[in-house]
């Protein structure tokens, strides 16, 4: 069974929770974030976003600027980064590498309006177009 890449940490819930208050607005400082995602909390709650910047930042995922007192922190990774290396564990983890099987399911089990399957479409001709370039060469 493949193993997950140590070079490439996931995040937890709590983490990711985090990473969608910083995508949303950023920079922002442990208070802003606290005050986003508890709204009523205390001490505690404060000391837990602290924390989970501390995991965030050794997982390289987020940045903090020390020029500023107090210290603001950015997302260094994108949503669609983090979605690819969930997608791409996922594949490795259940499908054995193969995509195929993945997207499948994902596709076949939601119901896609008209724009979605548009630039499903678009993805599909342009992944055709730069498989044929490669032909040619």
């Amino acid at each position: 069974m493949p193993r997950r890449d140590p070079a490439r940490p996931d995040v937890t819930a709590a983490e990711l929770a985090v990473l969608e208050a910083l995508w949303d607005d950023q920079p922002a400082t442990i208070r802003m974030l606290t005050d986003r995602l508890y709204p009523d909390g205390g001490t505690s709650h404060y000391a837990t976003v602290q924390k989970l910047l501390e995991r965030l930042e050794a997982k390289k995922f987020v940045k903090r600027q020390r020029r500023t007192m107090p210290h603001r922190f950015r997302a260094s990774i994108d949503r669609g980064q983090l979605i690819q290396n969930r997608l791409t564990d996922i594949a490795d983890t259940l499908c054995g590498g193969a995509i195929a099987p993945l997207l499948t399911h994902l596709v076949g089990d939601h119901r896609l309006d008209g724009a979605e399957l548009s630039r499903l479409r678009e993805l599909v001709d342009r992944l055709e177009r730069e498989r044929n370039e490669g032909d040619d060469k």
